[in-house]
């Protein structure tokens, strides 16, 4: 009898623990949801942090606030534009310091910030930037200052772009795992890695064709801003001649060489303020909660949709993904609410399930036909990305956007020698029909099966160049010899018809309120946060898991990644770009 007298008080105690534990839980929660109210002083300067990645869509995260961390939960990056240009405008701020530690953003994420420097500098208001290492990312969003400034001991990396492919054959070859491969398009390398031990020529001359396009940008960019000819600047790379911090100096890279605290004391002198006293230094997270971004005025609204990440079908709760039917709703959504006028799609992906792709696209053709539909390409928009976008009434890309790779590819794999020869394992069975285990990694593909999935491939290729033959207003044979796979920059696309104009977010919306015939419009923005428990808690577990792998893997995490990546294409067609470009 004891035993249960001390058992019972012992759970009860148990469930009142927990119970008290949740509702402290849910407290910490309401607080860090709930705006902290910011007041920002006069004679401020926004500090902005380089090495902070931007996502398209804000990062919801109230556990940041709770252990004040404003790294985890960063503005996306239109957010941050437009906190750009309410700084512009707002009194109490006098100019943008701008931190330059590395810039892991993507190439046409780095043109819509730096734009927004550049516009932010029309106010008559300074950008200030410093940096103790800058690489050639950082540097070129630094050179949209009034004033660059390196550290005496620190350095500028200036010597040129470089793309760089890991191919795995060998390492399959050694495993004695057989990749069976299936495609459409001579450039469309994103198999290569599978099936080559380096570059083709189809892929080394599309991967050389726009890579000088988006070297071109970058000296383009950077000779506009410190009035520096292109070919010098191109000079300065291929001599090497930026070795030094006096040698950035003396190329007229940067405008000095400061320590830190100097930087800050002509912060000071430009804001007025005293040399013996502080100068307001207002963190990003913290003009982020101080600031009111309206979204417009007017009865009439503009959607924004943002899509980011890999396509796939079906649903998803992880952030940076496209999943079809989760996408079906959001398009829906604004499709049928009559207060929407127009529709903005917001695209950064590499591409990625060919049939979820479709899917998507289907629900924009329907939007289509009731409200303009404007899409917005980021850093990338190719392969599925192109699929989800060739629709629209109008495509905006930067000029360092990578795009097109109109193509698709199959793998199946061949683990039957790998189960055999390397893990001691053997599979037998028995089936109704003949085909009924194609598909399996336990034996190898018959002539007839390989048949079989070619031809799905080709159908699937035929109709993703017959969507882009539509919607774009192009001739198919000339749809056909700008696919087979090739990846464009945004300038080629644009030369090629498959973009209509270079731009950003700001002028996608304002062509979407031009269409609609809106002098004034509310923004909307789509897919709308979600904040639950167990969102928390799987997000919390999945960085952490991410950060342990990362640390205990150093360099060769991408390698690691690479092939987590290979062993999800198995089995779907794909819409997809080669892995990644290493740049």
């Amino acid at each position: 009898m004891r035993f249960f007298k001390v058992f019972l008080a012992s759970f009860l105690a148990f469930i009142a623990f927990t119970a008290i534990c949740f509702f402290i839980l849910l407290i910490m929660i309401g607080r860090a949801i709930t705006p902290e109210k910011v007041t920002i002083s006069p004679n401020s300067v926004l500090v902005l942090e380089t090495g902070q990645s931007y996502n398209e869509q804000n990062v919801v995260n109230p556990l940041a606030k709770l252990i004040n961390n404003e790294s985890a939960e960063p503005p996306g990056l239109y957010q941050l534009v437009r906190l750009i240009e309410n700084a512009a405008s707002d009194d109490n701020i006098k100019g943008i310091y701008l931190k330059v530690n590395g810039n892991p953003n993507g190439f046409a994420s780095t043109e819509e910030l730096r734009n927004a420097l550049l516009r932010f500098r029309k106010s008559k208001k300074f950008v200030y930037a410093y940096g103790e290492v800058m690489d050639q990312n950082a540097y070129y969003l630094a050179s949209a200052a009034d004033k660059v400034y390196l550290n005496p001991k620190g350095g500028v990396d200036f010597t040129g772009f470089a793309s760089q492919v890991m191919f795995l054959k060998g390492t399959l070859d050694k495993l004695e795992i057989k990749p069976e491969i299936f495609y459409c398009g001579k450039f469309k390398s994103a198999t290569e890695p599978l099936r080559e031990t380096q570059m083709t020529e189809a892929n080394r001359i599309q991967t050389t064709q726009f890579l000088g396009e988006l070297y071109g940008t970058f000296l383009k960019g950077i000779g506009t801003a410190r009035n520096i000819d292109t070919a010098t600047l191109h000079g300065y790379a291929n001599e090497n001649l930026i070795q030094e911090p006096a040698d950035a100096l003396k190329y007229k890279l940067v405008d000095g060489l400061k320590y830190d605290d100097e930087v800050v004391a002509e912060l000071k002198s430009k804001t007025g303020i005293k040399q013996d006293e502080e100068v307001s230094l207002v963190t990003l997270g913290k003009y982020n909660s101080g600031t009111d971004l309206s979204s417009g005025s007017g009865e009439g609204r503009i959607a924004l949709i943002y899509a980011e990440g890999d396509i796939i079908g079906g649903e998803s709760d992880r952030d940076k993904t496209i999943a079809s039917e989760d996408y079906i709703r959001e398009i829906r959504k604004a499709r049928e609410d009559k207060n929407i006028k127009a529709i903005v799609f917001r695209v950064n992906s590499g591409g990625g399930s060919a049939l979820a792709s479709e899917v998507i696209w289907r629900e924009l053709s329907l939007a289509k036909k009731v409200k303009p539909i404007v899409v917005s390409m980021g850093d990338y928009a190719a392969s599925g990305g192109y699929y989800i976008s060739c629709m629209a009434d109008s495509i905006f890309a930067e000029p360092n956007t990578l795009t097109g790779s109109i193509g698709v590819f199959g793998v199946m794999f061949n683990m039957q020698d790998f189960f055999k020869n390397k893990v001691g394992v053997t599979f037998d069975g028995v089936k109704t029909a003949p085909y009924a285990d194609l598909g399996s990694m336990g034996r190898p593909l018959t002539e007839a099966e390989k048949r079989f999935i070619q031809n799905g491939v080709d159908s699937t290729y035929a109709s993703f160049k017959s969507r882009v033959v539509a919607g774009r207003k192009l001739n198919p044979a000339i749809v056909d010899s700008i696919a087979q796979g090739h990846v464009w920059s945004g300038l080629q696309a644009k030369e090629l018809g498959l973009v209509d104009r270079i731009g950003g977010i700001n002028e996608a919306l304002a062509c979407a309120a031009k269409l609609a015939k809106l002098s004034e419009y509310r923004l909307r923005e789509y897919p709308e946060s979600k904040i639950s428990i167990s969102r928390l808690v799987q997000t919390f577990s999945g960085n952490m898991r991410a950060q342990m792998v990362k640390q205990e893997l150093g360099a060769n995490y991408e390698i690691y990644q690479q092939v987590k990546d290979v062993q999800q294409l198995h089995g779907d067609i794909q819409a997809r770009m080669p892995f990644k470009y290493n740049f």
